[in-house]
Parts: structure tokens; C-alpha cells; sequence
């Protein structure tokens, strides 16, 4: 039995340098910068699926891809080679490649749910607790730095209104899924579905229900805003027309669309009644329909970007719905029925089969117990340090990453960040980093971790009291603007006074072999 195979909670600890929790978009991106940019550190990924692939791996439902493009949520190292809007598949094979061509699959401990993470400054580590699904063993293992690459929601146990039950979802003698739980299997040819929701989720079964359903019906409390695009880069296409490599052409197609995304940020608050209109021209160009009907199914309450703006390639859920495959209805549920929903003006909706494609459940670090020399963390309790650390909490890191913006343009930001730090500590012979409020900062007005007018989605409204406070000033705030960020995260004085390192950095734990059993 070689070290990394020791089980039982009597074994002794397995160590590494940094301990990585999450094989998804966001872990194997940073175990990339890790070994780049601190490759004397050990390192291991423990992932709770049996493979890698996070999302892209809990999401089964027809049609699933990105609603961001994969020139930005693709990593800054490696190019990213067609459509720019990607399935699912596409996605996997991606991030394969990434393991594959930098040997990140050897640190990689799958099947492996963590429990507990406990951090002493008497020692300056973190003792992370977890069990192994395939036999329930109990496993622990010693790391210097936690990153937390785990995501934000919750993969098992997604969104379903609790009032549901109340009214009469048992009732319903057709077949309910929740998108989430997609079973790949399950034939939807011929029956008439009815999808519960309108964000990306809904905008990506849609249309792909339409091609082989009787027909279809996306019940909505409230419209969403559409940004209707053909699935290519014009301008990367011309690159390869004219033979640039594909490294250059990846670097100036990111920045290109980062601008891009930036003006149109903007514009949503500075001018939004002006986009509002540029979107809908859109629709009407992709239908082909100049009298293409917006009242009242297609005109959100709020203003573009306060919540997702769905990307819609090539108009499909507008030209569903002008080609007659697709009926919107904007209401509420009143009560579920033995062949449907009765929403709440009295229409009765028949369907075959019910989809909730109403989100998730947020997750704060997993939903993972965690505690600082014996006392518990409540996240709520602590105040954010740029969306990344957190006051109290020693020797960890965060992945949490835009909503405006493609997700993985900060993973490769905190990926240089965290390497940054790791680094930093070493030249100081720190054993600990924290951060922690300035003299400066003495009080100062504390609140919730986002601003509701700024991003306001369900699922992050519901779980606003589990973040982390923030501050009014730049320091203390995860603001989701990257082209912010992308200048200042880079400039971090690392010997800054909110940072506070101590002690000097000893090995007190025992090292293992870190050859990964399966």
C-alpha cells in the first residue's frame, strides 16, 4: 500500500504544499499556474466526481454549451480552436487536453467528497477531512495553502420553489425533471414539454426540445434579455484566412471581445433604453420578422446586465417561437394538475413532461464545515478581500469568478495572484498569510457581498446572508468588473497592511508520496 493509499482516520495525514478543491474549469486552470509559476511546490486536486469537468460534467440536458465564448472562457495558455459558443463535449475534450498535455491528471484524487477543513496557527496548516465515495473510507490530508476551486452552486441538490409541493406538484401524473438532473437517456420525441423558467438554461433546452417535440411552452415569471449572434469570430476566421498562428490569434480575439464586452457594459448603464433597441433589432433580423412582437413576452423588467444577458445563437429560441414550435406564456404558477400547470390568470398548460430550468442552489466553499484553531467559520461573519480572501481565514484562496464576464478570466487572474503570494511568502519565510482590516478601515460600513442593483439573479439574492460582508472601498469588495480588476489585481502591493504574514515557514508535517491512488 503506497502512502496516498493509507485510509482510516487514524492514518497518518497526506501533505502537499497547496491543495486544490475541484477538478472543474476553475482547478485545473490554477493547478496549471501552479506548476508554471511555483514549480517547487507539491500539489493535489481532490475532486468529488469521478472525473474532471465540474459543470460541464453535472449538466446533461439537451442542447447544454457555454453562453459565454470560449475565446475568453477558454485559459489565456491555450488557444481555443472553433465556434466560439462550445457544447458541453467540446468543453470536456478542452479541458482533457489541458490535463493531458501538462500532466495534471496525476495529482488529481477523484471520488473524493471533503467533509471538514480545519486551520491551526500553531502549526500553520489546514487538515482536510474527506471520504472516499467508492467505500465511504474516511481520509485526511495536511496542506500550507487551501484553494478553493469548488464553484458557487450546489451539483447535487438544484433550485426547486419549496411552494411547489404545495401547489400540487405530486398531482402532476406526467414525468417533472429539473434540468439539472437530465437524464440523457430519456426520449422527449413527440411529447409536449413544458419548461419552467427563462434564463440560459431555459434558452439552451428550448430550442433544442422544439426540433423533436410536439411542442413546447417556457412558462416564465419574468421575461429575460436575449444577445442574438452567429456562432462565429469574423474577425478570428479572417486571422486563419490569412495564416496567423493560432496563439496570436487567441490573444488579440480575447482582447478584441473583452473591449467589446466592456463598451457594452457600459452602454447597459449608461444608455440602456439605446441596447434594449439593439437587441430586439437583432431578433428581428434573425426571424426575419420586422413586426416581431416584444409585449409582453420579451420585455424584461430590468435593465440589460443586471442579471445574465443569455447569448442565443443565431436567434433559435426567437425562431422557434415565429415557426410556431414554441409557445411563451408570462405568469405564475397558481397550482400544479394531473395533466399540467394552471397559472395564475386560469390557463391551464398541458404537458407530457414538466422541465425546471430554475436554477440552483448558491454553495458557499461547498457547503464544507470550516474552522480556524477549533471555532467554526461563518462567512457571513467575515468581510471579503477582493472576492478572493476572506478576514480570518489564514493561508486560502477563492475562485469565484465574473458574471459579466467569462468566468475563467479570473481564474487565470487569481491563478497569477495566488502564485504571486505563494512566492511572496517564501522570500519572507512566512509561514502564514491573513488579511485583515487597516486603521484606516475602522469603521467602516459593512454589507451585503453585492449590491442588488449592480447583479441580482435569484439564486445569489437567496443566498446573500452565507457570502462574505463587503466594504465601501476597492479593497474590501468583489465588484465583478474585470477591466477593473485586470489593471489592479496585477498591482497588488503584496506588502500592503491589510496583508499580515507571520512566523516563519517549518514543514511541521510529515511528508507522503504524493503518487495518486486511484
Amino acid at each position: 500500500m503506497n502512502a496516498m493509499e493509507r485510509i482510516g482516520p487514524d492514518a497518518v495525514p497526506q501533505h502537499v504544499d497547496v491543495l486544490i478543491a475541484g477538478a472543474g474549469i476553475s482547478g485545473i486552470g490554477s493547478a496549471y499556474h501552479l506548476q508554471e509559476q511555483c514549480p517547487g511546490k507539491t500539489y493535489a486536486i481532490l475532486e468529488m466526481k469521478d472525473t474532471f469537468g465540474g459543470t460541464w460534467e453535472t449538466h446533461k440536458y439537451p442542447g447544454v454549451r457555454s453562453d459565454s465564448d470560449l475565446y475568453t472562457f477558454g485559459y489565456r495558455f491555450k488557444p481555443w480552436i472553433g465556434p466560439p459558443i462550445a457544447s458541453a463535449d467540446e468543453i470536456l475534450k478542452y479541458m482533457g487536453e489541458v490535463i493531458e498535455e501538462n500532466g495534471i491528471g496525476d495529482h488529481i484524487l477523484y471520488g473524493h467528497r471533503i467533509t471538514r477543513c480545519s486551520f491551526s496557527r500553531e502549526n500553520n496548516l489546514w487538515t482536510v477531512e474527506a471520504e472516499r465515495l467508492a467505500d465511504g473510507a474516511s481520509r485526511a490530508f495536511t496542506c500550507h495553502f487551501l484553494w478553493m476551486c469548488q464553484g458557487y452552486y450546489d451539483h447535487e441538490t438544484p433550485y426547486i420553489p419549496a411552494e411547489w409541493n404545495e401547489r400540487g406538484l405530486s398531482d402532476f401524473k406526467g414525468d417533472f425533471i429539473h434540468a439539472q438532473l437530465w437524464d440523457p437517456d430519456y426520449d422527449y420525441t413527440g411529447k409536449r414539454v413544458l419548461v419552467i423558467g427563462s434564463g440560459a438554461t431555459a434558452a439552451t433546452v428550448v430550442p433544442e426540445f422544439a426540433e423533436k417535440a410536439a411542442h413546447v411552452t417556457m412558462l416564465q415569471r419574468s421575461p429575460t434579455y436575449f444577445f442574438c449572434s452567429e456562432n462565429k469570430n469574423e474577425l478570428a476566421d479572417r486571422l486563419r484566412e490569412v495564416g496567423i498562428d493560432e496563439p496570436t490569434i487567441h490573444r488579440v480575439v480575447r482582447a478584441q471581445i473583452m473591449h467589446d464586452q466592456d463598451v457594452l457594459t457600459k452602454r447597459c448603464q449608461e444608455e440602456p433604453d439605446v441596447v434594449v433597441e439593439e437587441l430586439r433589432e437583432l431578433i428581428r433580423a434573425f426571424t426575419g420578422k420586422p413586426d416581431f412582437e416584444f409585449e409582453p413576452h420579451f420585455t424584461p423588467k430590468y435593465r440589460p446586465w443586471q442579471q445574465r444577458l443569455a447569448f442565443c445563437p443565431d436567434g433559435d429560441v426567437f425562431r422557434a417561437a415565429v415557426d410556431g414550435k414554441l409557445t411563451v406564456v408570462t405568469d405564475t404558477i397558481d397550482c400544479f394538475t394531473h395533466n399540467g400547470v394552471q397559472t395564475a390568470s386560469g390557463e391551464e398548460i398541458e404537458a407530457d413532461l414538466i422541465v425546471a430550468a430554475t436554477g440552483f442552489h448558491l454553495s458557499v466553499m461547498g457547503n464544507i464545515p470550516f474552522f480556524v484553531d477549533g471555532e467554526q467559520v461563518n462567512w457571513n461573519d467575515t468581510v471579503t478581500y477582493r472576492g478572493m480572501m476572506f478576514t480570518g481565514v489564514p493561508n486560502m484562496a477563492w475562485v469565484f469568478g465574473y458574471f459579466r464576464a467569462s468566468w475563467t478570466l479570473r481564474v487565470d487572474m487569481l491563478g497569477d495572484f495566488v502564485c504571486g503570494l505563494l512566492n511572496h511568502m517564501d522570500e519572507k519565510n512566512a509561514a502564514r498569510v491573513e488579511v485583515a482590516l487597516r486603521p484606516e478601515d475602522e469603521g467602516m460600513e459593512l454589507h451585503p457581498w453585492i449590491e442588488s442593483d449592480n447583479f441580482n439573479p435569484g439564486y445569489l439574492m437567496r443566498g446573500l446572508d452565507k457570502l462574505p460582508k463587503r466594504g465601501d472601498k476597492p479593497e474590501w469588495r468583489h465588484n465583478q468588473d474585470y477591466w477593473r480588476e485586470k489593471d489592479e489585481i496585477p498591482n497588488i502591493d503584496l506588502d500592503s497592511t491589510e496583508f499580515v504574514y507571520t512566523g516563519l515557514h517549518k514543514d511541521t508535517a510529515q511528508h507522503a508520496d504524493l503518487e495518486l491512488a486511484e
